[in-house]
């Protein structure tokens, strides 16, 4: 046994977060477990003023999942059948799902090349198209902070303000991303985000929360996530669906939230790292002045995408990739993505380019700069 060989090298390592904080995982847990409170107990509140300080927003909403706060949005808008919900060709399939089973249907739009998010004039050609049609009404633009990089918002908020459409942001991999110094949470009409344990703010199962400025929708989204009841049990005022965040989910997160700053600021520096070593060897994700990326995936674009691959599999390091089809092509969706316009599917060649060229390098917190070099030394070599 060589006792001088590396650590392994975790894709997502939430064993040396977990070290920092173990023991108010264990108290908090143990606070839930003796109080019985499983369902709706403080801690839910408690996580909810937390978030909505950090992001700087008025309200948040503790939800199951981050799809189930992509669901709560799109219900409280009464979307559904007749509806058309632009969103992105190149994301993970939550974001298509969810217009699809309230009886909507999703619109799929081409990325941006560079930033590997919504493509604004591939926006406003579809819209202005499904407009001409007049089969389906431009009810919602679903906005994915793809990787953590926020989406275009202000030029999304202008095109869902002309044409009275619902703006919602996808934050899923984005919690902690900021766009003009603000974070990602004041931004579109409401913002959703999921606690899936690999994210940004992750817990230990399912979980996910809804970010608003309006206290409405944030009363209306309270009401959604329990089944539409009133101002009590069973008062029931709507049709709404189970998907509350449970009370030890909630523990877990409060637990994390103090490291959120700073892992963020981690993120960052880990970025920076990679982009000194592969700039100009590999196709990066463009940030933008004015942009700050949460950093949720670090991800390299190139046509060697396989051979790279390989060379990490061959020196032992994990990567991912995100996303090997784009949705338009996935079986699930073909019949949708047909059903968009009368003139039958179109193609979305960016999308269906990054398919074949995406891989996501390691990327958490506690990464060195040594292991950062070492996933590069394997890299640099195959591309």
């Amino acid at each position: 046994m060589n006792m001088h060989a590396p650590r392994p090298i975790a894709l997502f390592d939430m064993q040396a977060q977990q070290s920092r904080i173990r023991a108010e995982l264990d108290a908090r847990i143990a606070h839930v477990l003796s109080s019985g409170r499983f369902i709706n107990g403080p801690e839910v509140a408690e996580l909810e003023a937390e978030l909505a300080a950090f992001a700087g927003c008025a309200h948040a909403v503790g939800v199951s999942s981050g799809t189930d706060a992509l669901q709560i949005a799109m219900m409280a808008e009464g979307i559904g059948r007749g509806d058309a919900v632009f969103l992105p060709a190149f994301t993970y399939t939550a974001t298509a799902e969810v217009p699809l089973v309230l009886g909507a249907t999703p619109v799929f739009v081409d990325v941006d090349p560079e930033t590997f998010n919504l493509d604004l004039a591939d926006l406003e050609r579809r819209v202005a198209q499904v407009k001409a049609e007049g089969r389906l009404r431009p009810r919602a633009v679903v906005g994915v902070d793809l990787f953590g990089l926020p989406a275009d918002w202000p030029a999304i908020e202008a095109l869902c303000a002309r044409e009275g459409m619902f703006a919602l942001d996808d934050a899923a991999q984005a919690f902690g991303g900021a766009l003009r110094g603000q974070r990602l949470g004041r931004w579109a009409g409401a913002t959703a985000l999921s606690f899936y344990p690999t994210k940004t703010l992750g817990c230990y199962g399912d979980g996910g929360a809804l970010l608003t400025e309006d206290a409405d929708k944030a009363a209306l989204y309270r009401s959604l996530r329990t089944h539409g009841e009133g101002q009590s049990r069973y008062e029931v005022l709507r049709t709404g669906m189970n998907g509350r965040l449970d009370t030890l989910q909630a523990a877990i997160l409060l637990c994390k939230m103090p490291l959120l700053a700073e892992e963020i600021a981690s993120r960052s520096r880990i970025a920076g790292w990679y982009a000194a070593r592969l700039a100009g060897r590999v196709q990066l994700q463009r940030v933008d002045a004015g942009y700050e990326s949460a950093w949720g995936l670090y991800t390299i674009r190139t046509p060697r995408r396989d051979a790279v691959a390989e060379a990490l599999k061959a020196a032992g390091i994990p990567f991912g990739i995100y996303y090997p089809k784009p949705l338009h092509a996935q079986p699930a969706y073909a019949a949708a993505h047909a059903a968009g316009f009368a003139g039958g599917p179109e193609p979305l060649p960016v999308s269906e380019a990054l398919c074949h060229e995406v891989l996501s390098l390691p990327m958490h917190p506690y990464l060195t700069e040594a292991e950062v070099e070492r996933v590069c030394a394997a890299v640099l070599p195959a591309v």
